[in-house]
């Protein structure tokens, strides 16, 4: 036990670290929000589509660059590029991901609320075309117009966040630290809204509150979630991080405010343990985090079960 402190106490002198500890908890705490709203709403199709929307866009993010260089090679038959092609290539492969992938996401997100509600597509169907074409588009760009040397190494690490939440820099932090505080910010200031929504549209429908609106709100920042969380879980895992602490926090709670807080905790605790977990045990940090999930809700379920059977 000392030996394993003493090994995490040096872990966190390395900046990284602490970078991946600080997002972690910002991350989950915004995913465990908005979780409780999309399990209640049976919105989870959105976040399960936009994870792999996202994975599509992260795709393009870093093929982008070699798509422009190889186009203007193509074109100028030459083997070296202008210098005003180079600094666009330059630029792009020095732009933050999140600057392509947070707008299609949003985009993505607006487009399938919509979808879900067309009587001629349904929601369920909307989400499998919009996963399969997005995984699909993106591994055949990633394998096209590769970035790297290692591409399972950068698929795997895009689907499953392997590694990418340790890699962190200043300004990745900055901007996790900027998003995180908008969807909290925005969570409080329409949390009567959100809950209306959540209970009972029709009934603040007619007392003319406009609820597309706010399901447009609570789809775009599902949108901010998914990009924040994808360095930490990756896209495929996403969708556990906002479901399994609601659902956990409702095996006890049943006021939506207790359900809330507890799904705050259980999400926050969870990736804290998973991140340190994975730092001792050299496991994946997105894996370990959705496991430490998973467990709770187990434990959350039996408990639940044997309250149960207590009162009865």
């Amino acid at each position: 036990m000392a030996e394993n402190l003493e090994k995490l106490h040096s872990y966190f002198d390395y900046p990284f670290v602490r970078y991946a500890f600080i997002v972690g908890l910002l991350i989950a705490l915004c995913s465990s929000l908005l979780g409780v709203t999309l399990v209640l709403k049976r919105f989870s199709f959105i976040g399960d589509g936009l994870s792999h929307t996202a994975f599509g866009a992260m795709s393009l993010s870093s093929a982008l660059p070699v798509i422009i260089k190889e186009a203007a090679l193509s074109v100028t038959h030459s083997e070296t590029m202008s210098p005003p092609v180079q600094k666009i290539v330059m630029w792009l492969a020095e732009l933050n991901d999140m600057v392509i992938v947070l707008p299609v996401t949003l985009i993505c997100a607006v487009l399938l609320l919509r979808t879900g509600q067309n009587t001629k597509v349904k929601g369920d169907a909307a989400v499998g075309m919009l996963s399969v074409s997005s995984l699909a588009i993106g591994y055949l760009l990633m394998n096209r117009f590769p970035s790297g040397s290692n591409i399972s190494g950068d698929v795997c690490s895009t689907l499953f966040g392997s590694t990418s939440i340790l890699t962190l820099g200043p300004d990745d932090v900055a901007i996790c630290v900027i998003m995180a505080f908008a969807v909290i910010v925005t969570y409080v200031m329409f949390y009567h809204k959100i809950f209306a929504v959540t209970f009972d549209e029709e009934f603040i429908k007619a007392a003319g509150v406009n609820a597309r609106a706010y399901n447009l709100l609570i789809a775009v920042v599902t949108a901010f979630i998914i990009v924040l969380a994808m360095n930490l879980v990756g896209s495929l895992l996403i969708t556990a991080l906002i479901i399994f602490p609601a659902l956990a926090a409702m095996r006890i709670f049943r006021s939506f405010r207790g359900v809330i807080i507890c799904s705050a905790v259980i999400s926050v605790l969870c990736a804290g343990c998973g991140i340190i977990s994975s730092l001792l045990f050299s496991t994946p940090v997105g894996s370990t985090i959705v496991a430490a999930d998973l467990a709770v809700f187990l434990l959350f379920s039996l408990l639940s079960a044997f309250v149960r059977k207590r009162q009865a």
